[in-house]
């Protein structure tokens, strides 16, 4: 169910579905963003790091994340622009990790154009094991609700 800016109240937490983090997707994005750093590409390598094996890019699990929202429905249809980001890379995120989001909404502001307000949600990604690996925060600009629907 699509929600509008006005749907919304600072507080509202949302959990999106999970998603497994394959071989496969690492290897996909690696080839798609130019990034074969060993840590992420080449297990021999990766073996004698601190993680002792092979991890997701961070960016993959942003980019996962941003997909895992869209999965909640929430905004689709509603959102305007995506406006800014700030994020933490806490932890790693390991072949096999199924990882799922926590969101809430941190604050929301009006603008100055009565079709449109500014919300910020605070953004966890949690690892099956419990383990908040990434989080953040996410701006958005999203749709008012439409003077025709209000009454």
């Amino acid at each position: 169910m699509k929600h509008y800016y006005e749907d919304f109240q600072v507080g509202d937490e949302f959990i999106t579905p999970g998603r497994t983090v394959t071989e496969a997707d690492v290897m996909l994005f690696a080839g798609l963003s130019g990034d074969y750093n060993p840590l992420h590409t080449d297990a021999e390598y990766a073996r004698e790091t601190i993680y002792g094996e092979r991890i997701a890019h961070g960016l993959l699990g942003l980019s996962i994340a941003t997909g895992l929202k869209a999965r909640l429905g929430i905004m689709q249809g509603t959102i305007m622009a995506f406006l800014g980001l700030e994020w933490r890379f806490t932890g790693p995120i390991t072949f096999g990790d199924t990882i799922h989001c926590r969101v809430r909404i941190k604050s929301m502001r009006e603008t100055s154009k009565p079709d449109r307000g500014i919300i910020v949600q605070a953004v966890q990604i949690v690892n099956q094991r419990g383990e908040v690996v990434q989080e953040g925060e996410m701006t958005t600009m999203i749709r008012r609700r439409p003077s025709e629907e209000k009454a």
